[in-house]
């Protein structure tokens, strides 16, 4: 394990200073696959100074910048433009949907591939289990459907209250549950209590789910985008901070944890940056100018 330390944060003229080794050629590119809670974004949604300008300059010097979230598409959009990714492509909803963005598109993006489940038998032993959680999910239409109006700025729209009878007939892509009244351990003692089948979940820092179809994750969108975008393994970097993160810091040739990350996602990663509060990505991305 590697720990990143003072790698520059360089400010404008250091960045001028570094643009004539900036790649040009496809056999010089990288494929970065970049978290945004908690890896470009802190807590409350702020990007710093320097973590913009460190990813815009990577995006710059034309290496494939791929964000990948568990945010729904809606949300995502706001990061990709504040970072300056015109074309490329971005994984949303934990690999569930997979944008190509294209500058010329009217919207600026299509949606490339979309991986849907069945979330009747997930929910249904869930509220067995966890009566008192608040349910949300994502449909295939990118509506979110919600119990006791349910609502998370991950969700990038607002949430449509619907009986949980609605829910369960529905087609899902991503089905998030949150309680206030458990904790992570009572979240992870209730799924193997389940034994959750033909799906893939995640526990988030509080009391909260991800789940999506079986066998999606960041880390299986981002390994199809690989072998479209044509770049090898040993090219691949990624940043996060969150257990649905621990897949893709595998997946990745240099993958690099963030400072504040649970001990397993530490663990699952080659290095470990700073924190988000100290602008670890933008070390990381800086790292890739050099």
């Amino acid at each position: 394990m590697t720990t990143l330390t003072e790698t520059s944060v360089a400010g404008n003229d250091d960045r001028r200073d570094n643009n004539q080794n900036y790649p040009t050629t496809t056999a010089h590119k990288l494929m970065v696959a970049l978290d945004v809670d908690g890896t470009l974004v802190d807590h409350d949604g702020h990007m710093s100074v320097p973590v913009r300008e460190a990813a815009r300059d990577v995006v710059a010097a034309g290496h494939h910048v791929t964000i990948a979230t568990g945010r729904s598409l809606n949300a995502t959009l706001p990061i990709i433009e504040h970072i300056g990714i015109e074309n490329g492509y971005a994984v949303c909803s934990n690999g569930g949907v997979t944008l190509r963005l294209d500058s010329s598109l009217s919207d600026g993006y299509e949606i490339v591939h979309k991986a849907t489940f069945d979330p009747g038998p997930a929910l249904r032993a869930l509220r067995k289990r966890l009566p008192s959680a608040k349910y949300a999910l994502e449909d295939e239409d990118g509506n979110f459907l919600s119990t006791e109006r349910f609502q998370d700025a991950s969700f990038g729209v607002e949430a449509i209250g619907v009986d949980f009878q609605t829910m369960l007939d529905a087609t899902a892509v991503r089905v998030v549950v949150f309680s206030a009244e458990n904790t992570p351990e009572e979240f992870n003692a209730a799924i193997r209590h389940i034994g959750l089948a033909g799906v893939t979940y995640s526990v988030g820092w509080t009391a909260w789910l991800d789940i999506a179809a079986a066998g999606v994750t960041k880390a299986s969108a981002l390994e199809h985008l690989r072998g479209r975008l044509e770049v090898e393994a040993h090219r691949t970097v990624a940043v996060g901070d969150g257990r649905n993160d621990i897949e893709m810091l595998g997946w990745a040739a240099r993958g690099v944890a963030m400072g504040q990350a649970p001990e397993e996602v530490i663990a699952a990663a080659n290095e470990v940056t700073h924190s988000v509060f100290d602008d670890g990505a933008a070390h990381v991305l800086r790292s890739l100018l050099l």
